[in-house]
């Protein structure tokens, strides 16, 4: 199996270990602006980041890197992904660049990349300047003195992200007179996230919004969506928001502290749009993890689910293929294509809240669409990712678990994209059954793919 400097979702690992060392992040700079200058023309390259300490260590080498190479660079700070993803559009960048390793803990970190539209860069120039950088043969072509970039911080990047999500909100609606709990994981929209909230008219309560460097998504966000539930029950609040460290999903509770993940919240919002008939072709985009309740859900309301690889990238690829508005996973990466070109958990959260506003009707009403079926995912690590098809004991154990399932389940096996880990997952109407076809499975997996 082919190495790739990037997974599903950039690059990303343990800080000051290979590949996110300062070396690899001045390379990467470096491929990176090589490979979008063109001519003697400064280029423009928005960097944002997440709060964890080591982004310090990371825009400062990934600007040398690019600077060097003839762009300019506008460092706007800690911001959530998809407020990246924005100001690269808005500012008429070239590049937008997010230092963040999302849901991991602080000891990780990622670089991830967006084009002049706002879309992650497909896996052909991923591997193009993954090439430049591990390739030591490679000759930067470096433009002469008087052409090298400047870096400048940008003020008001806060303000135009706020100014957007709220745009995205009915202008004839508010959220007075509601009680929200956030929790924003001390991570990247632990400022930008409440302000919007309070600025639409919400009380807020707020959760995770001290980040020290070392706390982000400590025991808080939408890892720990049992936070929210409890302060929403505590507080008599009439919804519970959790986000991610850079705020690109989300995970909610209802006023009954009932938690909903990605699958319950697209159905909600797809029947909405299905019943407004803007849901075009009546097709949600999801990925393989997705419930098969969600699947059943969409036909029985004569609609459809197009299925995906993991990743939120890939899901925007289909959508973007099919001419979808909708899509989105189960761990809470939603994408309203009408509104933005990624996954956006503020976003996410203002549609649901738009909902409830229209329909003045509880959380709790609106979201209860959505049995899952019982589902358990495993993770095991393992030392290296060896080819399925070359382990026929773990494809024997699968064998059996779908033969068991008789077609009243499913049994996914995938390799993470930025961890060292296979993942298990198994899926079906029995909750023991389940379980036990799990246990199998992890165990041959444990045996034979470390």
């Amino acid at each position: 199996m082919k190495q790739r400097l990037f997974g599903t979702d950039g690059l990303r690992g343990q800080g000051n270990i290979f590949p996110m060392t300062p070396e690899i992040a001045l390379r990467l700079g470096l491929a990176a602006g090589q490979y979008f200058r063109n001519g003697d023309k400064h280029h423009r390259v928005v960097i944002g980041k997440d709060t964890r300490l080591s982004g310090y260590v990371f825009e400062t080498a990934l600007t040398s890197g690019l600077c060097a190479n003839g762009m300019d660079v506008f460092l706007v700070g800690p911001m959530p992904t998809p407020a990246i993803s924005f100001l690269t559009r808005n500012m008429r960048a070239d590049l937008g660049v997010v230092i963040s390793a999302s849901h991991n803990p602080f000891m990780d970190n990622g670089i991830k990349f967006f084009d002049s539209t706002g879309f992650k860069l497909p896996d052909e120039v991923e591997d193009e300047i993954s090439e430049l950088v591990l390739n030591r043969d490679t000759r930067w072509d470096y433009p002469p003195a008087e052409n090298v970039g400047r870096a400048h911080r940008i003020s008001d990047a806060r303000g135009r992200y706020i100014v957007f999500l709220k745009n995205s909100f009915s202008p004839h609606l508010t959220l007075d007179g509601l009680k929200i709990v956030l929790d924003c994981a001390h991570g990247a929209a632990y400022g930008v996230a409440p302000d919007v909230l309070e600025e639409l008219g919400a009380e807020v309560i707020k959760v995770g919004v001290a980040p020290d460097g070392l706390n982000i998504n400590q025991k808080c966000g939408s890892l720990y969506p049992e936070v929210i539930a409890r302060m929403v029950v505590e507080e008599g609040a009439d919804m519970g928001i959790a986000l991610d460290g850079d705020a690109d999903r989300l995970i909610v509770c209802d006023e009954n502290g009932r938690i909903l993940d990605g699958d319950q919240i697209m159905a909600l919002c797809a029947l909405e749009l299905m019943e407004k008939d803007q849901l075009p072709k009546n097709m949600l985009v999801a990925t393989v993890m997705s419930n098969m309740a969600l699947e059943l859900f969409m036909a029985d309301h004569g609609g459809q689910l197009l299925r995906t690889d993991v990743g939120d990238r890939y899901v925007v690829e289909a959508m973007r293929r099919e001419g979808a508005t909708l899509g989105g996973e189960q761990s809470g990466h939603l994408i309203f294509m009408d509104h933005a070109t990624t996954g956006d958990g503020l976003l996410a959260a203002l549609q649901l809240l738009r909902i409830m506003r229209e329909r003045e009707r509880p959380l709790s009403e609106l979201a209860g669409l959505l049995e899952p079926f019982p589902q358990v995912l495993r993770n095991v690590h393992v030392k290296r990712k060896i080819p399925f098809d070359q382990a026929p004991q773990v494809q024997e154990a699968v064998r059996r678990g779908e033969a068991a399932l008789a077609g009243k389940g499913r049994v996914l096996l995938r390799y993470s994209g930025t961890e060292a880990v296979c993942r298990v997952m198994v899926e079906g109407q029995d909750t023991e059954l389940v379980e036990k076809l799990t246990g199998d499975i992890v165990e041959a997996c444990e045996k034979y793919l470390k």
